[in-house]
């Protein structure tokens, strides 16, 4: 007899507790391979079980995946000793988002049923991290740098079809054609005047987002000195500028990823947010964004939050968050009761702790009804209540985001493309999540 792979594979495995938790999941949303060339067909449990195996365990590329297929215990267990292939791995991961989007919010009811995750009036926090796209920054140009050789190279074409019609012209390099240099530079051309209009429409919608943020700023400067009767000081916020700038840039390899500023310097790279539940420190909410900061995120991360959640008391958010407009947007929501509390830093706060703060102090009196969306977000802040409910933003989702990076290893996206690295992040958040209830001890219930 040949022998049973699962005598291989300790009971207390990893790829048990996934094999469980699939096997309870709906799987009506799965899409499979319909091209009907023939090629096998793989159950898709099998295919989603391999998928958040190999995602919780560090193994992202679909060749590699593949390779574990023959070469990993668990992995073959798993697969009852079947070997999709790469492509088939990948189709399956670009193709499924409804799958993963489903099965992330089953995992999180089975989580809520052992009473895991805490599903009412619960607090999240929010944050996001830049993650590297699949496509090298040097694959870019900037706005500037386009225009400049679109001026040149219609200058180039120009000149090749003026040699084109001289019958005496001197002749190119061995292997050359007119043609040929022709066609290149045309379709260059394209390409480059292609880019220019991305970049352009990009700094349409990025005035118009500046314009709405300097517009509430401006209003809230003049209410602040209407109501305390005094020129508002400081310096009173700049307007806009219109039109793209020079270093604006885009990416051929993947044009829908931005540069972003990282911690190791600027890379292209995709903007990954997440709400977290405090107290089970399990994923709840999930998006990727292509904007360099978080300053419109709030909402639509909240947004994405999951139905399991039925409703949320307090949202723990740092300074690149907030603004009043958001604030208000989140709290204060129209035509609906009343949303969550924000409890969001108003500006960088210097490491360490003053004297003043380690002893014990009474609340500050609360602003009157005229204080600013600012003034009224410092005091919740500087309350004892505020203070022990913020400090728990740094030990709940930075941790989660180094887990993902560090242990992981997930620092860069396989897939291209907003829409696919949105599912990418789905999976690697579902499988963060199933390994967390793993660690946690907990047996899997039917959602």
């Amino acid at each position: 007899m040949p022998p049973d792979l699962r005598e291989w594979v300790p009971e207390d495995h990893l790829v048990h507790f996934i094999m469980e938790a699939v096997g309870l999941i709906d799987l009506r949303e799965a899409k499979i391979n319909e091209r009907g060339t023939g090629s096998p067909q793989y159950p898709p449990a099998l295919m989603l079980g391999l998928l958040i195996y190999s995602y919780a365990t560090g193994t992202f590329s679909s060749r590699q995946i593949e390779r574990t297929t023959y070469e990993n215990v668990a992995v073959r267990l798993l697969c009852a000793d079947l070997h999709p292939d790469h492509d088939s791995i990948c189709t399956f991961r670009r193709a499924n988002d409804a799958l993963l989007k489903s099965s992330f919010e089953q995992v999180l009811a089975m989580a809520a049923q052992m009473r895991v995750l805490k599903v009412g009036q619960v607090t999240l926090a929010v944050d996001g991290t830049k993650i590297l796209a699949n496509a090298s920054k040097h694959s870019a140009v900037s706005h500037g740098r386009a225009l400049a050789q679109i001026e040149l190279l219609e200058k180039q074409v120009a000149e090749l079809l003026s040699k084109a019609e001289a019958t005496d012209s001197a002749p190119l390099e061995d292997g050359l054609t007119l043609p040929e240099e022709i066609a290149r530079r045309r379709d260059r051309l394209e390409q480059l005047r292609a880019a220019s209009e991305v970049i352009k429409a990009r700094a349409k919608e990025r005035y118009r987002q500046e314009l709405s943020q300097f517009q509430a700023k401006e209003k809230e400067r003049v209410e602040r000195g209407r109501k305390t009767g005094k020129k508002p000081g400081g310096r009173p916020p700049q307007p806009p500028l219109e039109g793209p700038r020079n270093k604006d840039q885009f990416n051929f390899t993947d044009p829908e990823s931005r540069i972003m500023k990282t911690p190791d310097g600027f890379g292209q790279s995709y903007n990954a947010q997440a709400a977290v539940e405090i107290k089970s420190r399990l994923l709840v909410g999930v998006d990727v964004s292509d904007a360099p900061n978080d300053k419109g995120q709030l909402g639509p991360t909240l947004a994405a939050v999951s139905p399991v959640i039925e409703s949320v008391e307090a949202v723990l958010v740092d300074s690149g968050f907030y603004s009043a407009a958001a604030v208000d947007a989140v709290e204060q929501p129209s035509g609906a009761k009343a949303g969550p509390m924000i409890y969001a830093a108003t500006g960088r706060k210097p490491h360490g702790r003053t004297i003043q703060e380690l002893e014990q102090r009474a609340d500050p009196p609360a602003p009157g009804p005229e204080a600013s969306v600012k003034e009224r977000m410092k005091h919740r802040l500087e309350t004892k209540e505020g203070r022990e409910l913020y400090a728990l933003r740094k030990q709940t989702i930075e941790p989660i985001f180094g887990i993902i990076k560090e242990t992981i290893g997930f620092r860069r996206f396989s897939l291209r493309g907003l829409k696919n690295v949105r599912t990418e992040w789905t999976l690697v958040t579902l499988a963060y999540n199933l390994k967390r209830l793993f660690h946690l001890g907990s047996a899997p219930l039917a959602a």
